[in-house]
This record gives C-alpha cells, structure tokens and sequence, in this order.
C-alpha cells in the first residue's frame, strides 16, 4: 500500500500539472476545488452569491453576502490523502467586506528512499493557503474583491513559501437572477523555493455567468477556466468549460450536478472515461442558519473523492 502511495504522491506533487500539461507550475493543490457545494457544481463557483466559500473563488462575491458566514469542511481524496478548509466573512460598518479562508491538504506518510533505493523510514507531505479579503459595491450592481494570499508547501524536509493575489469582479443583478463574473488567481511569486529554484505560480483565469430559471427552481452555471495555460490553438482554451446545475427541490434540500470537459478527457484511460468528470451533490437547510453540504467528483477508472461542509449564517 505504501509503494502505491508514494506513486500517488509523487503523482500529485510533482507532477500534479499533467492534468494541465500546458503550463509547468507548482502548488498544484491551489487547482482543486475546494468545498462540497462548489465541488459539486464543477467549480463553475465564479459567479456564486452569498456563499462565503465564493472567496476560494472570487473575492468579489463576500460583498454579496448579507450576514456573516463561517464555513468548515472536509475533503475526503484517495487513500490516506485528506483535506480541509475554513472560511469567515463579515461586514465591518462602511467599510465594506472581509474576509478570510484556509484550505490545507494532508498527503499521509509514506516510505522514504535515497537514490539507491535504500529505505530511510517514513515522511510526509503537506500544503497550505491562506486568503485574507476585501470586497466591495461600486453602484448596487458591480462586485469587486481582492485577496492577499500566503502559500505554505512541505515535502519531507524540503520547504517552500509563496505570496499571491486573487482578483475578482463580479455583475450581480438579483432582480433578474443573473450574475456574471471574472476572476484572476495565484498572480505571485514564491518567497523560498523548495532546491533554491525558483517555480511558477499556478496562475488561474475563470469567468462565468449564473441564471435562475424563469419557471423552474433551477440555477444554472456556466464558467472556463484554466484561460490562463499556454496553449497552441486559442480556441482550445474553450474546451475548459464547466456546467452546474442547482435545482432547489424545496426550502430544506438542493440537489446539484456538475460536468467538467477539461477534467473528463484527462482522466480518459484507455478507450473510456467511465464518470469522470461528473459530479453530483446535495444541501440540506436547516432554519435558514446551517447549511450542510455534500459532494461526490468521479475521477474514472481512478476512483471518487468526498467532500462534506457545514456553513453558518450567523446573526
């Protein structure tokens, strides 16, 4: 089980950019999704409002939020690989909105080997970020945001820092339940490097528009992302869309499903992909002041990964 591991993690960490093999990056984690509810969509979370999980995201979303938020969760990935995060926001008088989030991911231990393939016990791996943000309203309708972002990454003694900034716009009518919105993440640079060479950051472009349907209870997402990779052909750039779809079933449930292209050929294996690329999820409402969320992402032949989150609307 150990050999097996160590081959996942070598997977993830050092060559966790072969999903997005256009671009040679490093804090690869920075690309997952973070909580259920925007796991369970298909990360199409750019345009999402009033959830403070948005701030992964978008940081222009916290000024669409009314009350204050916090956020817990758990992110379940294959083998002994775990996750979590954490996230608050509030409005500070007419200031405006601040907020902040965290997300870690815990790699487990695994053998150690020298070049010789001499066995030196075990170690670990782990990463980490920070977000500290601002939002504001400019004229009722335009959103904008910005994060302050600190990156921690270890692999057994090696270790490495970065600083970053997220951007966020975001057009948000609620009369006519649409939003549009853009976002520019990871912009930054690394303070320590893990050899002394200095790596890129995982620089990540998304935009998308949500719309609630007219007569039916469903809110529909559509977002790119990953605009950002270097690519031959602009147009392939357009082959990164996500579609999420929510469809409220009634004041106490949601129900979710999600569709990521990007996602679905990598994870092609063969002559077949299976569900990869699909996701699904559910919410539970309870008193309109804890939120519990819910998400299941097929990876294919690979496996599935879980994510669970508990939100509180705090008065």
């Amino acid at each position: 089980m150990k050999s097996i591991k160590i081959f996942l993690i070598s997977i993830i960490l050092l060559t966790g950019s072969a999903l997005y093999s256009q671009e040679d990056a490093t804090y690869n984690f920075l690309r997952l999704e973070v909580d259920a509810r925007s796991a369970a969509l298909a990360g199409t979370f750019t345009t999402i409002t009033n959830d403070v999980n948005a701030i992964f995201y978008n940081p222009a979303s916290l000024s669409t939020i009314n009350k204050k938020q916090a956020s817990v969760g758990f992110f379940k990935y294959l083998l002994d690989i775990n996750s979590g995060n954490a996230a608050y926001t509030q409005k500070i008088k007419d200031y405006g909105y601040f907020g902040a989030g965290l997300r870690f991911i815990n790699y487990g231990e695994f053998d150690k080997y020298d070049e010789n393939f001499n066995n030196l016990g075990t170690t670990s791996a782990s990463d980490l970020a920070l977000n500290l943000t601002y939002s504001n309203i400019y004229e009722t309708a335009i959103h904008y945001g910005v994060s302050l972002k600190f990156i921690y990454s270890s692999i057994d003694e090696f270790k490495s820092t970065a600083v970053a900034l997220d951007f966020g716009f975001l057009y948000n009518v609620p009369s006519d339940k649409f939003s549009a919105g853009a976002s520019l993440l990871n912009l930054g640079t690394q303070l320590s490097s893990y050899n002394g060479t200095r790596e890129k950051l995982p620089i990540e472009f998304k935009v998308g528009v949500s719309k609630e349907l007219e007569y039916l209870p469903l809110m529909l997402n559509v977002g790119f992302s990953n605009l950002a990779l270097e690519s031959d052909n602009f147009f392939d750039r357009f082959k990164t869309f996500t579609v999420g779809g929510e469809f409220t079933l009634n004041e106490y449930v949601d129900l979710r499903v999600g569709y990521n292209n990007m996602e679905r050929q990598n994870l092609k294996t063969g002559n077949t992909t299976g569900l990869g690329g699909f996701s699904a999820g559910i919410g539970f409402n309870y008193e309109k002041k804890y939120l519990l969320d819910y998400s299941f992402n097929s990876m294919g032949k690979i496996g599935a990964t879980h994510r669970f989150n508990l939100r509180f609307i705090l008065e």
